[in-house]
């Protein structure tokens, strides 16, 4: 059976394409007599508009395009919430994965190729200079992490301070009386960066005696770091990991050591993802409110194409800590082989 067509609903409500268009699309023009017998043809005939032929005609695709690292769990997360925040914006969302055979760089031309109207980069590790010359181009909201662009002439942004968000895993352990305290980094880049900074002041400020490790945001360098701290026989009771990623490593490490975690050794992650939420985990983690990004995000790309701001906004939210049970006050056990 072929699908039916405007022609087909403009000849059984007796009015021409043109009056059909204007009553589906809601605009002004048919009379309330009108639009119903065309709304009612339409369902009858089980018409459904062509959103390709209706974006071409208004030279509009309603396209978010979206570039996301396929390994990061929180990014997931994000992508979920986003779809969701654009549906509800009458937008559609394209997603552009970054994988080991395709960069950033590639994933963002693959998104203008599909005429996405804004792009939304989560965690972006392109240049702020790249940045600008693609907001330049087309609207870029950044998600995770903190602009070096001049206020007001960038890319959007909208992040969870990750500066407070260590901050709160520091003061979490010290609160557990726990004064030998590790970090794995997650590498280079600002977020880790910036991850690194809290934890280095928060360890500060408390007086504890900090140690940090360079690592990346995968479970391998949680491994690696769980090796080198036991090989070392350091006497530290907890880390705070760059990631959940990471401390999913870590935590694997100790458990095969033998070594009881909250028990001897307590685990803060760092993006409470799904992997830390799962009962046999119970990681506990920041918080870095991916709902709220994604609803932000969202409602800054809408504003720029919909309503013209030109302007650009920085959005700072506080992340949140939430415990589980990787995390005890310390009972004076050492860390050993």
């Amino acid at each position: 059976m072929l699908r039916p067509t405007i022609k087909d609903v403009a000849a059984r409500a007796g009015v021409s394409k043109g009056m059909v268009s204007l009553a589906l699309r809601g605009a002004p023009g048919p009379s309330a007599e009108t639009a119903a017998r065309v709304v009612q043809a339409a369902d009858e005939l089980g018409y459904r508009a062509s959103r390709a032929a209706s974006s071409l005609a208004l030279r509009r695709t309603r396209l978010l395009g979206v570039a996301m690292q396929v390994r990061n769990s929180f990014h997931a997360e994000l992508v979920e919430e986003l779809q969701i925040a654009a549906e509800e914006s009458g937008y559609e969302m394209v997603l552009a994965p970054v994988t080991r055979t395709r960069d950033e760089r590639g994933a963002v031309e693959t998104l203008l190729d599909s005429r996405c109207e804004a792009l939304l980069m989560l965690g972006p590790e392109t240049s702020s200079a790249e940045l600008q010359a693609l907001h330049d181009r087309t609207p870029v909201v950044v998600l995770g992490r903190r602009s070096r662009i001049a206020a007001g002439t960038g890319p959007d942004v909208v992040r969870a301070s990750d500066e407070l968000g260590m901050r709160l895993a520091v003061e979490h352990l010290a609160g557990l009386g726990h004064r030998e305290v590790l970090h794995v980094t997650g590498g280079p880049g600002d977020i880790a960066g910036d991850r690194r900074q809290g934890f280095e002041d928060a360890a500060t400020d408390l007086g504890l005696t900090p140690l940090t490790l360079e690592g990346a945001f995968d479970e391998e360098a949680g491994v690696a770091a769980a090796r080198k701290v036991i090989d070392r026989g350091w006497t530290g009771t907890a880390v705070a990991a760059a990631s959940d990623r990471i401390a999913l490593g870590f935590l694997d490490v100790l458990l095969r050591e033998g070594i009881s975690v909250p028990g001897q050794f307590s685990v803060v992650g760092y993006d409470d993802s799904q992997l830390a939420q799962l009962r046999h985990v119970q990681l506990t983690s920041i918080s870095q409110r991916p709902a709220e990004q994604a609803r932000a995000a969202v409602a800054m790309a809408v504003e720029r194409l919909d309503a013209g701001r030109s302007e650009s906004v920085d959005v700072v939210l506080e992340p949140r800590l939430v415990v589980r049970g990787t995390t005890l006050a310390i009972s004076g056990a050492v860390m050993s082989e």
